[in-house]
């Protein structure tokens, strides 16, 4: 099959999502002993994180891919309400559309992980009906949304907003009359609110259970698909099937059903594989590629969040990297390893989560030098990962004077990130690395013996969580400024 080229980029693409907004809630830990007062693991809480869940990683997953997204659901009055509405207006190029829906609580799941094992989830919901007053409120978003929308998302976890009556049917309606696509992530049986849709993404548990019958290989699966999609006036059905991949067949059986194999990864957690397949599924199709190539960039997308610990969505600089290696930036095959600070504090929380050791550094690194590599091969040899802290252009001229860097940041980038020492690299444009501890909170932090340990940058914030602070031996003899100054008074005269 030849990819379908895109019509626009995806920074270019207008999501609307529409469903049930939660609070995904995470406590990381470990588990050493049994209770002596009853037979149970003591659960020893390290560190705590939340993060948009149901609809809300939908919308986090769609701006990781660069689109600009409208949201339009309900949260509770309460602290988790407003974390929610928080973690929308933080995330870029989204416009939330959110009503406080009087006392009914906002849905949150808490998950217990010790040793990257999920002990116990614990979930706090009212998944009613909305009243009339929020059900209207919606109904009149959405028809204001519609005019700039290139695809709507209807993200039903069951939790109460799309089975309100009538309310999905409207929206379905609404959107087709706009001549716009909608892809439903769907739950329960009743599939009749989504008639009409133009993508329905079920799994393979959901898919029997609306279907009504337990399906056996690969023709029952194809059948009963074609079954589904025509009772329901679908124009296409994607079942996704975990490690077997995924099946896509159209309505009318107008083209031929396609079967998409699973890309092979280790699998840490599946939360929200299911709402980066949406995602990345819509935003591809608004983009104007042919539907069974979205539904293979949906699946390269699940094959890498289900690689991750905890609900974090996928990004379009890993999509692109695993979709095809041989392109994305000029720094080549290790430009992945470059991320914006948002990106970068989600990896680390994975790798810390996986019980991981994450390693600090940072530095102008202007000329690489043996100097450098010396001192980067020693902060990783105390940990498991390393991230490097990269001074901007700006940064370096600030701190060395006019003249410097000799390369910009981005060649700074590609060759510390050529490095296999080196896992991650954040550039910064602060004079110091302050806010990206705050925010990646490493486990340890490195600085040269030519740093005294009250001189190291840091030492307070990374000592604040129970992080360390360790020096390592330099080399001597070896700085850029000193290759600067060589290089200065061994070039020739100009030319008369």
């Amino acid at each position: 099959m030849t990819p379908t080229p895109a019509k626009k980029l995806l920074s270019e693409v207008r999501v609307l999502v529409v469903g049930d907004l939660m609070l995904d809630r995470y406590l990381w830990g470990d588990v050493r002993r049994i209770s002596p007062e009853a037979p149970v693991p003591v659960f020893h809480v390290r560190r705590r994180s939340e993060s948009c869940g149901g609809a809300a990683n939908v919308v986090a997953n769609l701006a990781g891919l660069g689109c600009a997204v409208t949201v339009v659901g309900v949260v509770g009055r309460e602290t988790e309400g407003r974390r929610i509405l928080d973690l929308l207006r933080a995330t870029q190029h989204t416009r939330a559309l959110v009503r406080e829906a009087g006392e009914r609580p906002t849905v949150t799941k808490t998950r217990v992980v010790a040793q990257s094992q999920q002990l116990i989830r614990i979930d706090e919901e009212d998944p009613l009906p909305l009243d009339e007053a929020s059900a209207n409120a919606i109904r009149e978003s959405v028809a204001a949304s519609l005019r700039d929308t290139d695809a709507v998302v209807l993200s039903d976890y069951g939790k109460g907003i799309l089975d309100t009556p009538g309310l999905a049917q409207g929206v379905i309606t609404a959107a087709r009359a706009a001549r716009v696509p909608v892809f439903v992530d769907p739950k329960g049986r009743d599939w009749t609110r989504y008639r009409g849709a133009t993508c329905v993404t079920p799994n393979a548990n959901e898919f029997e259970l609306a279907s009504g019958r337990e399906i056996r290989g690969e023709s029952a699966l194809l059948e009963a698909m074609h079954e589904t999609a025509a009772l329901h006036e679908l124009e296409w059905l994607l079942v996704t099937r975990g490690r077997e991949g995924m099946c896509l067949v159209s309505g009318g059986r107008r083209h031929e059903p396609v079967l998409i194999r699973a890309t092979a990864r280790e699998v840490y957690d599946v939360s929200g594989a299911g709402d980066t397949v949406i995602a990345t599924l819509s935003a591809c199709a608004a983009a104007g590629i042919a539907l069974p190539d979205a539904a293979a960039l949906a699946n390269t997308a699940a094959g890498i969040v289900v690689g991750k610990i905890g609900t974090q969505p996928v990004t379009w600089r890993e999509l692109q990297a695993a979709a095809d290696p041989a392109e994305g930036m000029p720094a080549g095959r290790h430009a992945s390893k470059l991320m914006p600070l948002r990106e970068a504090a989600a990896q680390v929380q994975g790798w810390q989560a996986a019980g991981e050791t994450v390693v600090f550094t940072n530095g102008c690194f202007d000329l690489l030098h043996p100097g450098h590599i010396h001192l980067l091969n020693q902060a990783r040899d105390r940990g498991t990962r390393l991230v490097v802290g990269l001074n901007s252009d700006g940064s370096v001229t600030r701190l060395k004077g006019s003249g410097r860097p000799i390369l910009r940041e981005h060649d700074r980038a590609s060759l510390v990130g050529s490095l296999d020492c080196v896992d991650l690299v954040v550039v910064f444009d602060e004079d110091t690395p302050e806010p990206l501890l705050h925010a990646l909170k490493p486990d340890v932090l490195v600085k040269g013996s030519d740093y005294a340990e009250d001189q190291v940058v840091g030492r307070d914030i990374v000592a604040s969580y129970g992080g360390r602070i360790e020096r390592v031996a330099t080399l001597k003899g070896h700085s850029s400024s000193q290759i600067v100054e060589r290089a200065a008074q061994s070039s020739p005269p100009d030319a008369p």
